[in-house]
């Protein structure tokens, strides 16, 4: 059938046989879970991007994913197109106030000079771009050098790619103070403004999926954010990825995660902090 009338065609409904060969595929190689409640969302995913190639239907397409070099590339595209990515500046700013707080307290109690931050599951780019603007900030309070970097991680190469250029509609700046988007942004075209090059410099983007949190090369943080990933896994995942960020906190590190996204996880080296609508723990500091 030619790409043309397919692309006119409804979307078509999965068999069950289908719907869990895809739901295996999914869970397999990135951990998250699709439910039959989503069914829906995977099907009009699928039909899209099928119809774009040129292909017409779910069974060609899973061979097409299964076929080495290109199977690989045409992969990385669905993914993007899976992974939602609705994100926002500051979002649940009272972990940012957190973050902001418990690193005022690093840089001036305990005399830190540098500290490190990762956000995982970065999207397009807002949040890690939200915390650089919160340490760009804090440092200005001190007399003497203080220095932060970001790394900032995400499983899609796409959303990536728009994270690392740093442009984002005027809407998208909405929620940020009016302080930030005067020192932090420039106009590049109507409705449209770029983070500054200093910003931007201090952010790290790189490709890491969850599920390969034991090979990453990101050790001793001072600051792990994970807001709004967790949320796509199964709950025993979820434990298992909060673990194996938690392995990746310095001594005194503190891990941020998205309130009521993660239940009855606990550590006996990590200490529940007590903030308001916050759900985050500190690594004790054995030293």
């Amino acid at each position: 059938m030619p790409a043309e009338r397919w692309s006119y065609q409804a979307t078509v409904e999965m068999n069950d046989e289908q719907f869990l060969l895809w739901q295996a595929l999914l869970e397999h190689r990135t951990g998250m879970q699709i439910s039959t409640q989503r069914k829906s969302f995977l099907e009009t995913s699928l039909t899209i991007r099928m119809r774009e190639i040129g292909c017409t239907d779910y069974d060609t397409y899973y061979e097409k994913l299964m076929s080495g070099l290109v199977g690989e590339v045409e992969w990385a595209t669905l993914v993007d197109r899976l992974t939602v990515q609705e994100t926002s500046f500051f979002r649940h700013q009272h972990s940012f106030d957190l973050v902001r707080n418990y690193c005022r307290k690093l840089y001036e109690k305990q005399g830190r000079k540098h500290i490190e931050l990762w956000s995982v599951g970065c999207a397009t780019g807002e949040e890690p771009y939200s915390l650089a603007m919160v340490m760009d900030d804090l440092v200005k309070d001190f007399p003497g050098k203080r220095y932060y970097g970001i790394t900032a991680t995400d499983i899609s190469l796409p959303a990536l790619a728009k994270a690392r250029d740093g442009v984002f509609s005027v809407r998208k700046l909405e929620r940020i103070p009016e302080k930030f988007r005067q020192r932090y942004f420039e106009p590049v075209e109507r409705g449209r403004s770029r983070v500054v090059a200093r910003l931007k410099d201090r952010v790290c983007f790189a490709q890491i999926n969850v599920l390969g949190l034991g090979e990453a090369p990101v050790q001793n943080v001072d600051i792990v954010f994970c807001q709004n990933l967790l949320i796509y896994f199964q709950r025993w995942r979820k434990q298992d990825i909060v673990t194996k960020l938690a392995d990746r906190l310095a001594p005194g590190g503190m891990m941020v995660l998205g309130v009521g996204e993660v239940i009855d996880w606990h550590r006996p080296d990590l200490e529940r902090v007590q903030y308001e609508d916050t759900l985050a723990y500190v690594k004790r500091n054995h030293s």
